[in-house]
């Protein structure tokens, strides 16, 4: 059994890599492939979603450090100051509004799952994953500040939403009297000692990487195996003193973006490569371990509180948050709709079932079932409303255009970006 389910899962990442240009023409993403061919296997009794196996943990929680480390890392801190006020405030503003819009309208519409689960609810679909929305970020015809300002918050809503899930998943565990609970005060202090050990490794390492390139002793072919392995080497050694490796990861992203050089951006694209691959066996996971959840305990509600979720609950904060920002209104819902759930939210879920067990589940399902209908909804609507919405803002960008920081594409392709930048040419400093 477990042969046939190696078999399958290889032969569909094959087959991808073989026909993925075709079907996303056809509008069927990786996310939707991958969930799909892991319900299937659930479906069919391949794998038991019940009892998720004991590789999954580990993938899961190496996909996070991946993703958070490359998304940090990859933003060019030092660029983005001429928009720094919009950044500020869709940060700063909008995503602690949206978690707890969240948070509230899940304790409202569930109040057996207590503060701490709701909570988790609230933050896990907070942040928001430009992988699934490419023709926004990709397309010329957006202007170059709006999709930078959608890559920008993408690219540090997670890290800033992961030390809140944490907490969560703590807190909900203590409340569920779970064994080796270690309450929201401990974690607390894990994510202090975790933010600093990350910070430490990520500069120190994006430091001696440029010295290394500088005088010639480090070998170019393997700067992107050594970029990855400090990701994990920033996670590991936060728990090795008792700190959190998520937000050590996230933290290490950053001061290696920083510390780098120029070539730091190139050197990330191992990286990416490698949690493009494993996010793609994450959405597998997806779908063979949380879809059945989410079938089990679906009901109008959370139905009812995905719809909530992906509109009034995203769009409204970032309304909010936009007010004096100098933003249209055309812009300001363009900007409100492109919030997709995606991967950080499926990481959060399957975190919280394999730490909560079925304490979790009905959360899960409501996780699951935002993603699934953000996946539907915003990958269909993304190349039309980017093309109708370029129409309407065609003209000279206020303040000139900007440089786009590219998307991580995660294993999904990279439509229309400068793939010349992400692969240049080799060059001894």
């Amino acid at each position: 059994m477990e042969l046939t389910v190696v078999l399958l899962v290889t032969a569909a990442l094959f087959a991808w890599a073989l026909v993925s240009v075709r079907l996303e023409q056809a509008d069927l993403t990786a996310p939707i492939v991958f969930t799909a061919l892991g319900a299937a296997l659930a479906w069919f009794g391949l794998v038991d979603g019940s009892v998720p196996p004991a590789v999954t943990t580990p993938i899961v929680e190496v996909t996070l450090v991946w993703v958070l480390f490359s998304d940090a890392a990859r933003l060019p801190l030092q660029q983005l100051r001429r928009d720094v006020g919009r950044y500020v405030r869709l940060l700063g503003v909008g995503l602690p509004l949206t978690i707890v819009f969240g948070w509230a309208l899940a304790a409202w519409f569930f109040p057996h799952f207590g503060l701490w689960l709701a909570l988790l609810v609230g933050a896990a679909l907070a942040p928001t994953d430009a992988a699934l929305g490419l023709p926004v970020v990709t397309n010329p015809a957006v202007p170059s500040r709006i999709r930078q300002l959608i890559t920008v918050e993408s690219g540090l809503n997670d890290g800033i939403a992961t030390p809140v899930v944490l907490l969560a998943i703590a807190g909900a565990a203590a409340a569920a009297g779970l064994e080796s609970a270690e309450g929201p005060g401990s974690a607390a202090v894990e994510l202090l000692v975790g933010a600093g050990v990350g910070a430490a490794a990520g500069a120190a390492g994006g430091w001696l990487l440029k010295l290394a390139r500088q005088r010639g002793t480090a070998a170019e072919d393997f700067a992107g195996i050594g970029v990855l392995a400090l990701s994990l080497l920033a996670y590991s050694a936060a728990l090795a003193v008792g700190g959190n490796g998520f937000v050590a990861a996230f933290c290490a992203g950053l001061a290696f973006g920083t510390c780098a050089g120029q070539r730091g951006p190139a050197e990330l694209v191992f990286v990416e490569q490698m949690s493009g691959l494993v996010s793609l066996l994450v959405w597998l996971a997806f779908g063979a371990i949380t879809v059945p959840i989410m079938l089990t305990h679906s009901v109008p509600l959370t139905i009812a509180y995905a719809v909530l979720s992906l509109t009034v609950v995203r769009m409204l904060p970032v309304a909010l948050a936009s007010i004096g920002a100098g933003l249209d209104r055309a812009t300001i819902l363009f900007v409100g709709w492109f919030g997709p759930r995606g991967l950080a939210s499926l990481v959060f879920a399957l975190l919280a079932l394999e730490a909560l067990g079925p304490v979790s589940d009905q959360a899960v399902a409501v996780i699951a079932a935002t993603v699934l209908l953000s996946v539907v909804a915003h990958g269909f609507s993304a190349a039309p409303l980017a093309a109708r919405y370029g129409r309407a803002a065609a003209g000279p960008e206020p303040g000139g255009p900007v440089p786009v920081t590219p998307a991580p594409a995660r294993g999904l392709s990279r439509k229309h970006t400068l793939a010349p930048r992400l692969w240049p040419k080799r060059a001894r400093h």
